[in-house]
Protein backbone atom coordinates (compact mmCIF):
# COMPACT_ATOMS: atom_id res chain seq x y z
CA UNK A 1 0.00 0.00 0.00
CA UNK A 2 1.06 3.54 -0.49
CA UNK A 3 2.74 5.02 2.49
CA UNK A 4 1.70 8.54 2.56
CA UNK A 5 -1.09 10.05 0.59
CA UNK A 6 -1.08 11.54 -3.07
CA UNK A 7 -1.15 15.28 -3.91
CA UNK A 8 -4.42 16.81 -3.76
CA UNK A 9 -3.31 18.99 -6.95
CA UNK A 10 -0.56 19.12 -9.27
CA UNK A 11 1.77 22.51 -8.98
CA UNK A 12 1.12 25.24 -9.78
CA UNK A 13 -1.75 24.47 -7.47
CA UNK A 14 -4.12 27.18 -5.71
CA UNK A 15 -6.11 28.74 -3.06
CA UNK A 16 -9.46 29.70 -4.99
CA UNK A 17 -11.63 26.30 -6.42
CA UNK A 18 -14.59 26.04 -8.65
CA UNK A 19 -16.78 22.87 -9.01
CA UNK A 20 -19.01 23.14 -11.99
CA UNK A 21 -21.27 20.41 -12.10
CA UNK A 22 -24.78 19.69 -13.94
CA UNK A 23 -26.95 18.52 -10.77
CA UNK A 24 -26.94 18.37 -6.88
CA UNK A 25 -24.84 15.62 -5.56
CA UNK A 26 -22.83 15.38 -8.49
CA UNK A 27 -19.80 16.81 -6.50
CA UNK A 28 -20.41 14.20 -3.84
CA UNK A 29 -20.15 11.50 -6.09
CA UNK A 30 -17.55 12.24 -8.38
CA UNK A 31 -14.86 14.21 -6.36
CA UNK A 32 -16.23 14.92 -2.56
CA UNK A 33 -13.39 12.91 -1.10
CA UNK A 34 -11.11 15.39 -2.90
CA UNK A 35 -13.06 18.18 -2.22
CA UNK A 36 -13.10 17.23 1.82
CA UNK A 37 -9.31 17.31 1.38
CA UNK A 38 -9.25 20.98 -0.05
CA UNK A 39 -11.39 22.10 2.09
CA UNK A 40 -8.91 20.28 5.11
CA UNK A 41 -6.15 22.51 3.62
CA UNK A 42 -8.01 25.66 3.44
CA UNK A 43 -8.39 26.27 0.46
CA UNK A 44 -11.43 28.37 -1.16
CA UNK A 45 -14.12 26.00 -2.48
CA UNK A 46 -17.38 26.89 -4.64
CA UNK A 47 -19.81 24.65 -6.49
CA UNK A 48 -21.43 25.84 -9.19
CA UNK A 49 -24.41 23.93 -10.16
CA UNK A 50 -26.34 24.21 -13.59
CA UNK A 51 -29.95 22.92 -12.66
CA UNK A 52 -31.65 21.93 -9.51
CA UNK A 53 -31.82 17.97 -10.61
CA UNK A 54 -35.45 18.51 -10.94
CA UNK A 55 -36.45 14.92 -12.85
CA UNK A 56 -34.32 12.39 -10.12
CA UNK A 57 -37.27 10.48 -8.52
CA UNK A 58 -38.58 7.48 -8.93
CA UNK A 59 -41.76 8.36 -6.42
CA UNK A 60 -45.23 8.57 -8.52
CA UNK A 61 -46.09 11.12 -5.98
CA UNK A 62 -43.23 13.84 -6.38
CA UNK A 63 -43.49 16.76 -8.88
CA UNK A 64 -40.45 18.20 -10.13
CA UNK A 65 -42.02 21.47 -8.81
CA UNK A 66 -41.49 20.07 -5.55
CA UNK A 67 -38.14 18.37 -5.91
CA UNK A 68 -36.04 21.16 -7.21
CA UNK A 69 -36.24 22.66 -3.32
CA UNK A 70 -35.81 19.21 -1.40
CA UNK A 71 -32.73 18.70 -3.69
CA UNK A 72 -31.56 22.48 -3.23
CA UNK A 73 -31.14 22.19 0.46
CA UNK A 74 -29.58 18.32 0.52
CA UNK A 75 -27.04 20.08 -1.88
CA UNK A 76 -26.31 22.42 0.73
CA UNK A 77 -26.09 20.11 3.70
CA UNK A 78 -24.46 18.49 1.68
CA UNK A 79 -21.42 20.95 0.73
CA UNK A 80 -21.27 22.40 4.06
CA UNK A 81 -20.33 19.08 5.56
CA UNK A 82 -17.25 18.43 2.99
CA UNK A 83 -16.27 22.12 4.00
CA UNK A 84 -17.54 23.85 0.64
CA UNK A 85 -17.47 27.76 1.37
CA UNK A 86 -20.60 28.64 -1.45
CA UNK A 87 -23.24 26.46 -3.59
CA UNK A 88 -24.64 29.18 -6.09
CA UNK A 89 -27.49 27.28 -8.08
CA UNK A 90 -28.02 28.82 -12.14
CA UNK A 91 -31.51 29.72 -13.10
CA UNK A 92 -33.33 28.48 -16.15
CA UNK A 93 -32.09 25.13 -16.45
CA UNK A 94 -33.93 21.70 -16.29
CA UNK A 95 -32.30 18.21 -15.63
CA UNK A 96 -31.94 16.54 -18.32
CA UNK A 97 -32.33 19.64 -20.88
CA UNK A 98 -28.44 21.20 -20.67
CA UNK A 99 -27.60 21.59 -24.11
CA UNK A 100 -24.08 22.92 -24.73
CA UNK A 101 -25.22 26.37 -25.74
CA UNK A 102 -23.49 29.50 -26.37
CA UNK A 103 -26.11 30.87 -23.66
CA UNK A 104 -24.72 28.40 -21.20
CA UNK A 105 -20.82 29.26 -22.08
CA UNK A 106 -21.40 32.53 -21.70
CA UNK A 107 -23.18 32.42 -18.19
CA UNK A 108 -20.27 30.61 -16.94
CA UNK A 109 -17.43 32.21 -18.59
CA UNK A 110 -19.10 35.43 -16.44
CA UNK A 111 -19.28 33.29 -13.12
CA UNK A 112 -15.17 32.11 -13.90
CA UNK A 113 -14.63 36.12 -14.29
CA UNK A 114 -16.58 36.47 -10.86
CA UNK A 115 -15.17 33.78 -8.70
CA UNK A 116 -11.40 34.14 -10.44
CA UNK A 117 -10.37 30.04 -10.11
CA UNK A 118 -6.97 29.22 -9.92
CA UNK A 119 -8.33 26.00 -10.49
CA UNK A 120 -11.52 24.02 -11.78
CA UNK A 121 -13.03 21.01 -11.61
CA UNK A 122 -15.54 19.92 -14.40
CA UNK A 123 -17.19 16.88 -16.19
CA UNK A 124 -14.89 15.41 -18.80
CA UNK A 125 -17.07 15.90 -21.72
CA UNK A 126 -15.21 13.12 -24.05
CA UNK A 127 -15.89 10.44 -21.86
CA UNK A 128 -17.02 7.15 -23.98
CA UNK A 129 -20.50 6.29 -23.29
CA UNK A 130 -21.26 8.59 -21.10
CA UNK A 131 -25.14 8.13 -20.76
CA UNK A 132 -26.00 11.25 -18.91
CA UNK A 133 -26.65 14.52 -21.88
CA UNK A 134 -26.18 17.09 -18.68
CA UNK A 135 -23.13 15.50 -18.06
CA UNK A 136 -21.47 16.01 -21.55
CA UNK A 137 -23.14 18.90 -21.89
CA UNK A 138 -21.18 20.36 -18.81
CA UNK A 139 -18.23 19.66 -19.42
CA UNK A 140 -18.65 20.82 -22.92
CA UNK A 141 -19.24 24.40 -21.86
CA UNK A 142 -17.27 24.15 -18.74
CA UNK A 143 -13.99 23.71 -20.71
CA UNK A 144 -15.43 26.53 -23.31
CA UNK A 145 -15.91 29.06 -20.78
CA UNK A 146 -12.48 28.47 -19.44
CA UNK A 147 -11.03 29.44 -22.72
CA UNK A 148 -13.45 32.06 -23.10
CA UNK A 149 -13.29 33.77 -19.95
CA UNK A 150 -9.69 34.76 -20.52
CA UNK A 151 -9.91 36.89 -23.73
CA UNK A 152 -11.11 40.61 -23.11
CA UNK A 153 -12.61 40.58 -26.33
CA UNK A 154 -15.17 37.51 -25.24
CA UNK A 155 -18.01 39.22 -23.87
CA UNK A 156 -16.99 42.39 -23.46
CA UNK A 157 -19.77 43.59 -21.72
CA UNK A 158 -19.69 41.34 -18.23
CA UNK A 159 -15.86 43.30 -18.03
CA UNK A 160 -17.30 46.35 -15.74
CA UNK A 161 -17.65 47.68 -12.45
CA UNK A 162 -14.01 45.78 -11.42
CA UNK A 163 -14.68 42.53 -13.17
CA UNK A 164 -11.73 41.74 -15.49
CA UNK A 165 -10.76 38.66 -17.92
CA UNK A 166 -9.42 36.03 -16.07
CA UNK A 167 -7.04 32.71 -17.05
CA UNK A 168 -7.33 29.23 -14.71
CA UNK A 169 -3.83 27.87 -14.07
CA UNK A 170 -5.31 24.27 -14.05
CA UNK A 171 -8.30 21.97 -14.81
CA UNK A 172 -8.89 18.42 -13.33
CA UNK A 173 -11.91 16.57 -15.33
CA UNK A 174 -14.06 13.85 -13.18
CA UNK A 175 -16.10 11.28 -14.25
CA UNK A 176 -13.35 10.38 -16.58
CA UNK A 177 -12.21 7.11 -18.31
CA UNK A 178 -8.63 8.61 -19.05
CA UNK A 179 -7.65 9.43 -15.87
CA UNK A 180 -4.12 10.94 -15.03
CA UNK A 181 -4.03 11.98 -11.63
CA UNK A 182 -5.01 10.10 -8.37
CA UNK A 183 -6.60 11.25 -5.38
CA UNK A 184 -5.99 9.68 -1.92
CA UNK A 185 -9.22 9.52 -0.43
CA UNK A 186 -8.89 6.87 2.44
CA UNK A 187 -8.98 9.02 5.07
CA UNK A 188 -12.09 11.28 3.97
CA UNK A 189 -13.99 7.83 2.75
CA UNK A 190 -16.70 8.38 5.59
CA UNK A 191 -16.85 12.33 5.14
CA UNK A 192 -17.71 11.65 1.15
CA UNK A 193 -20.41 8.88 2.52
CA UNK A 194 -21.99 11.21 4.88
CA UNK A 195 -22.36 14.41 2.86
CA UNK A 196 -23.74 11.94 -0.24
CA UNK A 197 -26.04 10.80 2.24
CA UNK A 198 -27.39 13.93 2.77
CA UNK A 199 -28.81 13.77 -0.29
CA UNK A 200 -31.71 11.65 1.10
CA UNK A 201 -33.97 11.70 -1.92
CA UNK A 202 -31.22 10.10 -3.77
CA UNK A 203 -30.59 6.98 -1.91
CA UNK A 204 -32.26 3.79 -2.98
CA UNK A 205 -32.64 0.73 -0.25
CA UNK A 206 -31.32 -1.08 -2.76
CA UNK A 207 -28.00 0.82 -3.14
CA UNK A 208 -26.61 2.69 -0.66
CA UNK A 209 -24.15 5.47 -1.20
CA UNK A 210 -21.83 3.21 1.60
CA UNK A 211 -21.83 0.18 -0.67
CA UNK A 212 -21.04 1.72 -3.90
CA UNK A 213 -19.29 4.86 -2.95
CA UNK A 214 -16.46 2.44 -1.51
CA UNK A 215 -16.69 -0.27 -4.61
CA UNK A 216 -15.76 2.68 -6.90
CA UNK A 217 -13.41 4.08 -4.38
CA UNK A 218 -11.44 0.63 -3.80
CA UNK A 219 -11.62 -0.09 -7.41
CA UNK A 220 -10.04 3.26 -8.38
CA UNK A 221 -7.78 3.11 -5.82
CA UNK A 222 -6.44 -0.22 -6.67
CA UNK A 223 -4.47 1.74 -9.68
CA UNK A 224 -1.85 3.39 -7.41
CA UNK A 225 -2.21 0.82 -4.30
CA UNK A 226 -4.62 3.48 -2.01
CA UNK A 227 -7.48 1.88 -0.20
CA UNK A 228 -9.60 4.63 -1.51
CA UNK A 229 -8.75 7.00 -4.27
CA UNK A 230 -11.00 9.34 -7.06
CA UNK A 231 -9.07 9.81 -10.53
CA UNK A 232 -8.84 13.15 -12.55
CA UNK A 233 -8.07 14.03 -16.31
CA UNK A 234 -5.52 17.07 -15.07
CA UNK A 235 -5.01 19.42 -17.71
CA UNK A 236 -2.85 22.68 -17.45
CA UNK A 237 -3.47 25.63 -19.07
Amino acid sequence: MATQPSAVLLPPGGQRILVILAHPDDGESFCGGTMARLAAEGRDIHYLIITRGDKGSDDPDMTSERLSPIREEEQRQAAHVLGIQTVTFLEGYFDGAVEPTLALRQELTLHIRMRQPDVVFAFDPWKRYEIHPDHRAAGTCAFDAIAAARGRLNYPEQLRDGLTAHKVKQLYFFNTDQPNHWVDISEVIDQKIEARCRHVSQIQPANHPSGYLRRWGAETGAAKGYAFAEAFHYYGL
